[in-house]
């Protein structure tokens, strides 16, 4: 998802709860009464949250007309997109679940590049030849990582999301977690049915708001859309080579170079100075060279000037990679290093390329969403963290693990282990 469940498991948590309420009630209540009493408590308990949240959505969207109007929306846009809107709960269940986040990055990548996938992108690469050719002379960007975000996104664009994307923006930005990202991507929607590139009916995308063949967000499909066919119509929706030309320009306006890979996997030396490690450590990929670091494919380094960094996204047990620019410029699209690298090992696939990624720490336990709650309650009484206690690591709290582990000496991979959590818990 361009910065882009369970729902059987939420309903028996949710049933889980109810009895959970049920047996409670029985320890204070006599038991000829409960079934009739208890029943009839949870209902009005239930039926009240309801109502409660339903006046709590009227009047967030009441709320939200002054600052639509600031923004150019005009009061038919607004009613009509508005018209019979409810709040979705599927949206909360599903913002929990998001699964570059939930789970082991050797899990997600390993998922994303299936072989049925990167044989259908070989043959989208052949069908859209012509177009992919014209996109990567004008936008500098390379035409494999383009349907590699393609497939990955929207499976080619069979799979671009069915939900109303006002419906799903409102929802977020009225409750959960991400209320913020909600109203700002909910203002830029009301604009785009405002300046009529789509209307109602088509606005369909994502739980959070993701639209069309390569998922952009509405912020990001106002700053980032092209019109490539010349209609007069940005329609990321219906037309893959609008799509697929708006993708190409947010890889290009994010840094994207062609005059390199996105990296290499690597292997390090047998002496090498692991606290190297990170991004503020980049050096030309040469220097690298000279330290002894060598691509695990046995070739050559391509672009020896160009400036990279090393990262070991699974810890220090698991694999190393060199990466450049452009690793970043597909991180600026969905901030998840699970994302750029299924992406990027993705598009190596369809132009023919082994993907070399090395042996993952399968044997290690990933932190559980409590845990990473804990972990960034611990960074935040240190001072090193000022986000929000949710369980998912981002940008900040990755930073923030960097910092911890720099400030205790130890190399910094940007990766808590078990271990590294008991060594948080004991105040070290």
């Amino acid at each position: 998802m361009a910065t882009n469940s369970s729902s059987e498991a939420a309903a028996t948590r949710l049933s889980s709860r109810c009895l959970w309420r049920v047996a409670l009630t029985a320890l204070t209540l006599p038991a000829l009464a409960l079934p009739t009493y208890a029943g009839k408590a949870d209902f009005e308990q239930t039926a009240a949250a309801k109502v409660d949240r339903k006046a709590g959505f009227k009047q967030f969207v009441a709320d939200m007309w002054p600052k639509a109007k600031r923004n150019g929306v005009s009061r038919r846009t607004f009613n009509e997109a508005f018209r019979g809107v409810t709040p979705d709960p599927r949206v909360i269940r599903l913002l929990n679940k998001q699964p570059e986040f939930t789970i082991p990055i050797w899990k997600y990548v390993e998922r994303g590049i299936n072989e049925i996938r990167v044989q259908n992108g070989r043959k989208k690469l052949k069908e859209v030849k012509t177009d992919l050719s014209r996109i990567e002379k004008r936008f500098g960007v390379n035409r494999e990582v383009i349907v590699s975000i393609w497939g990955l996104e929207s499976n080619f664009g069979q799979n671009k999301g069915s939900m109303y994307v006002i419906r799903s923006l409102a929802t977020l930005g009225a409750q959960g977690r991400r209320k913020d990202f909600g109203r700002s991507q909910l203002l830029a929607a009301l604009k785009i049915l405002e300046a009529g590139d789509i209307d109602r009916k088509g606005m369909l995308g994502s739980w959070a708001g993701a639209m069309g063949h390569t998922q952009f967000i509405p912020t990001t499909y106002l700053s980032m859309a092209v019109d490539w066919t010349g209609d007069g119509k940005r329609d990321i929706w219906n037309s893959r080579q609008d799509a697929l030309a708006s993708t190409a320009n947010y890889l290009s306006k994010s840094g994207w170079r062609m005059d390199r890979p996105w990296g290499w996997a690597i292997r390090l030396p047998e002496r090498f100075n692991r606290h190297l490690i990170g991004r503020e450590h980049a050096r030309p990929v040469a220097e690298w060279a000279k330290m002894g670091i060598r691509p695990r494919n046995s070739q050559r380094f391509g672009n020896r000037t160009a400036k990279s960094w090393v990262i070991m996204p699974a810890g220090q047990r698991g694999p190393a990679f060199l990466v450049t620019q452009n690793f970043d410029a597909v991180y600026a699209y969905n901030h998840s290093v699970s994302y750029v690298m299924a992406v990027t090992h993705l598009a190596d696939r369809i132009k023919g390329r082994t993907a070399v990624l090395g042996k993952w720490p399968t044997d290690e336990r990933p932190l559980k969403r409590s845990e990473k709650r804990e972990v960034q309650k611990h960074l935040a009484d240190r001072g090193l963290y000022k986000g929000s206690i949710t369980g998912f690591f981002h940008g900040k709290t990755l930073a923030a693990i960097l910092a911890y582990q720099k400030s205790i000496g130890v190399p910094q991979d940007g990766y808590v282990t078990p271990a590294l959590l008991r060594r948080m818990r004991q105040g070290k």
